[in-house]
C-alpha cells in the first residue's frame, strides 16, 4: 500500500468513527440501547465495506492498472448491492432497530465519501512520471550558449 491510499483511509476513517461516535450519542438519547447499537453497527458495516473497497481497488491498481476503472465501478456497485442485501436480511431482526441501522449506514457512507474524496483531493499523487533526460542531451544543452554555439 502506499502511503498516499495510507494517507486516503485515515482521512475517511477517522471523521467516519468520530461522526459514527456522535450518532451512537444521539440515537441512545432518542432511541435507547437498540437505537445506539444499530447506528453504531451500521456506521461500523459501512466503514468496513468502503476501507475493503479501497484496499481491494489498491491491489487491483498495482496488478492491473489497465482494469483500474473497471474494477472502481465493479467494485462500487457490489458495495452498494450488498448493502441493500445487508439491510433487507436484518430489516426484521429482533437484537436492533432496523431504522437506527439504515441511519447508520447512510450517516457512514456519507460521511466516508467525504472523507475519501477530500484525501484524494488534497493527496500529491504523480500522475505523470518524468523520465530522466539522457546525459547526452544534457550535454547538448550545456553545449550551447545563448549567443550560439561555445
Amino acid at each position: 500500500m502506499q502511503s498516499n491510499d495510507a494517507r486516503i483511509i485515515r482521512g475517511a476513517a477517522i471523521p467516519t468513527a468520530a461522526v459514527g461516535v456522535l450518532a451512537s450519542v444521539v440515537a441512545a438519547l432518542l432511541a435507547g440501547g437498540q437505537g445506539a447499537g444499530g447506528v453504531a453497527l451500521g456506521v461500523f458495516v459501512s466503514a468496513a465495506f468502503f476501507a475493503l473497497g479501497l484496499l481491494s481497488l489498491n491491489h487491483v491498481g498495482q496488478r492491473w492498472p489497465e482494469l483500474f476503472f473497471g474494477a472502481a465501478v465493479l467494485i462500487y456497485t457490489t458495495q452498494m448491492g450488498l448493502l441493500l442485501v445487508l439491510l433487507l436480511v436484518l430489516r426484521g431482526a429482533d437484537f436492533l432497530d432496523g431504522q437506527a441501522f439504515a441511519i447508520g449506514i447512510v450517516i457512514g457512507t456519507t460521511v466516508w465519501l467525504a472523507g475519501q474524496v477530500r484525501g484524494h483531493m488534497t493527496a500529491k499523487t504523480l500522475y505523470v512520471q518524468v523520465e530522466a533526460e539522457s546525459k547526452t542531451a544534457a550535454d547538448e544543452r550545456s553545449a550551447v550558449t545563448p549567443g550560439g554555439q561555445a
